[in-house]
């Protein structure tokens, strides 16, 4: 964001048009059939005033004007740190801080409507956490706080993760799992200590924080002379030491690689220091890597914890460090704090110090001579109440004007876990490759040190086409990247798969079944890490493309896993918040919500969202539908759409009774029925109905390829009719209403209308001989969405708000339809580019990722959503994965520019079979 360059700002549209899309203030115009519809003509639609600046950034003017760096008074650039990617001086402040979404920021209206899931809720919310001693999946009393603090996440996918804050605190962790704890270690620090002719001339911790703990030890950095560069999985941070004539780089690396799926299940991350001496006079420089043997809170309270060294050479590599080991039940795991021995580097380290003293001794230990005493042997095993860390230190001479290179790793080995109701265990992926024996943290180490040139060769070869691609603006190389995070940092879990937990009958009917499972494991993320359920179904459907597009076989697996749990049923009842109804877990034939909680036993007990009863919700069965066209549409792996098909049918045939008039057409039940569960749906609607439009035509293509002459007869006369219906009951000459309700609401122009459309496209779909929704009529309702939802709230800064009435103020008639969600966003711009709109579409993604990025503080912690003022909800969440739409759509548009088949060389992943569909089907080899 500091080093922007101006030229790289645009999206491929000429200057001109640049500058008369800016200027202008173009009525939104569709000519043509505008009348002769049942949804009523909207009379009074009013294009609002442009009332946005010529010259505010990203809009007329192509300059960046990021204010993240403006603190930063150094002259040091850092080493090889790249033009791209999100980057704040560690001076900085930001000067919003916004509170989470509470009950106090509810309208009196939405209040007395939702009284009575307020007070059960409150009856749940009690019995969870007073009776059960459970952890509520969505606590709604404790939302986590604001806290504008946090980087790069490490380690791989499904291992746990640990992260590291732009200002160098380790502050979030996941390492039981789904479960966070968001709690700063003052501990967990790198110190330097540079030393010329044998004297120490400085030492410093390398932390703006000055903490009431290890008082002896110099904390206080000057932020204004270091800045943080994050660009997923890489980040660096550069220090410019005051007065020594020293340049520090930190390069943090995790073995985050598409379509490798061994190296990037490893918990490790490596810490590379390149240090640059600008001096005439040689020095020593050491750097000192200190961590607390767990995070200071409960787990660490009952004792036992102890520390050793360890030294492993292997292939002529040496890596010397120290274990930390935590023994704590139901998940006890090593953690490796490590350092590569080279010719030119010495290791040594203090095997344990008490991290809630002064610290002294530690920091005499360094201050004497650059090194510690390195003591042989296992420390004693901590008492209870007390704390136990250690430390490694690497040396390394830097003559004049020259530099030299230090290298860390952190690695933790959880091999065998439980979830919270302690019922089913469970061995991480990484297990295949280190063996669950938990003794890995070393072998984990070395690997990590002696492999990390190849992960960065690999990522490079990934990210440069972007990063290359002048025709992208520079805060979309950042978001397209940095918005990864979630992959691994959402919970996620990546498991091995017990061979008795998959069930025979399913396994003789999916032939795929077991073969996809045992080879790539069970893959799960959580919906948010605040709202604690795996795979939520709903909102995956936005987030899938970074899966499908980097790791397709996670995305197989993750689907499979789905169509298992729909073929089955969980008759227990239960009360759900929202009506107070009593009705099933779960029924047959429908898709879940979600997979279950972590705090529970998920993949065994699903469902763990009790706000509806999802079974009647409109929208998750024509999600699977679509993601299994999708997935097969850019894998072209004809065996998973074969084993998909029976249970497409099923959930069809399911879906069959919402279209009450046999029109066609699916109506919605009169509450808040689909993925905006606050956001009540009435009859025909836009969204809903556009999804079950794209699902019987994605059902036809199926029928097609599977032989199927009878389906595709049916759902061709169905397409036929619900198009017809589609059209005359929602189109009001300039978008699709937001529903049929006798409601003023029901005329609101909706963000996520084009939906339908938008994973058609994505599939091949929805054009030509397969048009379902009239060109026109997208492209007049996504202009119309341009105008009103973006450029009209907020001054066309932060993206598009979820309703907007025709008379240009945003809809409250509920407490989502006056949110921004950042995911419906990201897949609205996607939705702009497959229709042409590439400028618009760029000009509307860029809101939400300044917004969240820039002004309110909220890097790796995307929110599900946010208001145009004070509050955001649900940080760190699942559904802002969908700017990988965005990236699908330009190869896409680029492909068809080339008129060539679909591939995408560039990120070296397939969006589509070398034959098409049809072709590839008919011929397997």
């Amino acid at each position: 964001v500091g080093t922007q360059d101006p030229g790289i700002m645009g999206t491929g549209v000429p200057a001109s048009e640049q500058t008369r899309c800016a200027k202008g203030d173009p009525q939104v115009d569709c000519p043509e059939d505008a009348g002769d519809t049942e949804a009523g003509q909207v009379t009074d639609f009013e294009s609002p005033e442009d009332k946005r600046p010529q010259s505010e950034p990203g809009y007329s003017n192509p300059e960046d004007s990021g204010q993240l760096m403006a603190s930063y008074e150094g002259k040091a650039k850092g080493y090889q740190v790249p033009p791209f990617g999100w980057r704040i001086c560690l001076a900085h402040e930001f000067a919003e801080k916004r509170k989470p979404f509470n009950a106090n920021n509810v309208s009196l209206s939405n209040l007395i409507k939702h009284l009575g899931m307020g007070l059960r809720y409150l009856q749940w919310w009690y019995r969870k956490t007073q009776v059960e001693k459970k952890t509520p999946f969505i606590d709604l009393i404790n939302c986590v706080p604001l806290r504008q603090i946090y980087g790069c996440p490490l380690g791989g996918i499904g291992g746990g993760t640990i992260t590291r804050g732009w200002r160098g605190q380790f502050c979030r962790w996941q390492l039981n799992p789904g479960m966070y704890q968001h709690r700063t270690v003052i501990a967990d620090q790198f110190t330097v200590c540079l030393r010329r002719e044998g004297k120490t001339v400085y030492q410093q911790v390398l932390s703006v924080e000055r903490p009431s703990v290890l008082r002896s030890w110099n904390w206080g950095l000057c932020g204004y002379f270091a800045f943080y560069h994050a660009l997923y999985p890489r980040a660096w941070t550069v220090y410019q030491l005051p007065g020594q004539n020293v340049t520090l780089t930190c390069r943090q690396i995790t073995p985050i690689l598409p379509h490798d799926y061994q190296d990037s299940s490893l918990p490790v991350g490596v810490f590379v220091w390149d240090v640059e001496n600008e001096g005439d006079e040689a020095l020593d420089v050491s750097i000192m890597f200190s961590m607390r043997n767990g995070l200071g809170g409960g787990d660490d309270a009952i004792g036992g914890l102890w520390n050793e060294p360890f030294c492993l050479e292997r292939d002529g590599e040496t890596v010397q460090g120290l274990l930390l080991h935590h023994p704590a039940l139901p998940n006890p795991y090593t953690m490796a704090v490590a350092a590569r021995l080279t010719a030119d580097t010495t290791v040594t380290h203090i095997t344990a110090f008490d991290p809630d003293s002064t610290g002294q001794q530690v920091w005499q230990d360094l201050l004497q001579d650059g090194q510690l005493d390195s003591p042989a042997g296992r420390s004693t095993p901590s008492q209870k109440g007390a704390g136990i860390a250690g430390a490694v230190c690497v040396t390394g001479k830097l003559p004049p004007r020259g530099q030299c290179r230090l290298e860390f790793s952190l690695a933790w080995d959880m091999p065998r876990i439980m979830f919270g109701a302690k019922g089913q265990v469970y061995y991480r992926r990484y297990t295949r490759f280190f063996g669950r024996d938990g003794n890995a943290a070393p072998a984990l180490s070395h690997y990590a040190l002696c492999q990390y040139v190849d992960w960065e060769e690999k990522i490079s070869a990934w990210q440069s086409p972007v990063l290359d691609d002048r025709s992208l603006p520079a805060w979309y190389k950042s978001a397209l990247f940095n918005e990864l995070y979630f992959l691994a940092d959402g919970g996620t879990v990546w498991l091995e798969v017990p061979e008795d937990s998959l069930p025979e009958e399913l396994v003789e009917s999916m032939c795929q079944l077991r073969p996809i499972l045992r080879e790539y494991g069970r893959f799960g993320y959580l919906e948010g890490q605040e709202y604690r359920m795996y795979n939520t179904y709903d909102v995956h459907f936005y987030a899938s493309f970074a899966l499908v597009m980097l790791w397709p076989k996670l995305e197989l697996s993750l689907q499979y896993d789905m169509a298992v749990a729909t073929l089955r049923e969980d008759l227990t009842r239960r009360q759900y918040l929202m009506s107070g109804v009593m009705a099933p877990v779960k029924r047959r034939n429908v898709i879940p919500h979600d997979i279950g909680d972590p705090d529970d036993e998920p993949w065994l007990r699903v469902n763990a969202y009790v706000v509806h009863d999802t079974a009647d919700w409109k929208d998750l069965n024509l999600k699977f539908v679509l993601q299994v066209y999708r997935d097969y549409y850019l894998t072209g792996d004809q065996g998973f759409l074969r084993d998909m098909w029976p249970v497409c049918l099923a959930v069809m045939e399911s879906e069959m009774k919402f279209d009450k008039d046999q029109d066609g057409l699916i109506e919605n039940g009169g509450y808040a029925d689909q993925t905006y569960d606050g956001w009540v749906t009435t009859g025909p609607s836009a969204y809903c109905g556009g999804l079950w439009l794209a699902a019987v035509a994605v059902m036809v293509q199926m029928a097609i390829l599977c032989g199927a002459h009878d389906v595709q007869d049916k759902f061709s006369s169905i397409l036929r009719r619900g198009q017809e219906a589609y059209e005359r009951l929602l189109w009001n000459g300039r978008y699709y209403n937001y529903d049929c309700s006798p409601q003023p609401q029901s005329c609101s122009i909706m963000s996520d209308q084009c939906a339908g459309q938008w994973f058609l496209r994505a599939s091949g779909l929805g054009e030509g001989d397969t048009e379902v929704f009239p060109t026109r009529h997208v492209v007049c309702a996504l202009q119309t969405i341009f105008e009103f939802n973006v450029r009209a709230f907020a001054g066309g800064a932060m993206g598009a708000v979820n309703g907007m009435q025709p008379h240009g103020v945003p809809d409250r008639s509920s407490v989502q339809s006056d949110e921004v969600w950042v995911g419906v966003v990201y897949g609205l711009a996607a939705t702009m580019i497959q229709e042409g709109l590439t400028w618009e579409g760029f000009q509307t993604a860029e809101g939400c990722y300044r917004t969240v990025w820039e002004r309110l503080g909220l890097a790796f912690q995307t929110p599900e959503a946010y208001c145009q003022q004070r509050v955001f909800r649900s940080l760190a969440y699942m559904r802002p994965l969908s700017i990988w739409a965005m990236q699908l759509a330009l190869q896409q548009q680029q492909q068809k520019k080339a008129s060539r088949p679909v591939a995408a060389h560039g990120t070296e992943l397939s969006t589509g079979p070398k034959l098409g569909p049809k072709e590839a089907m008919a011929n397997p080899k």
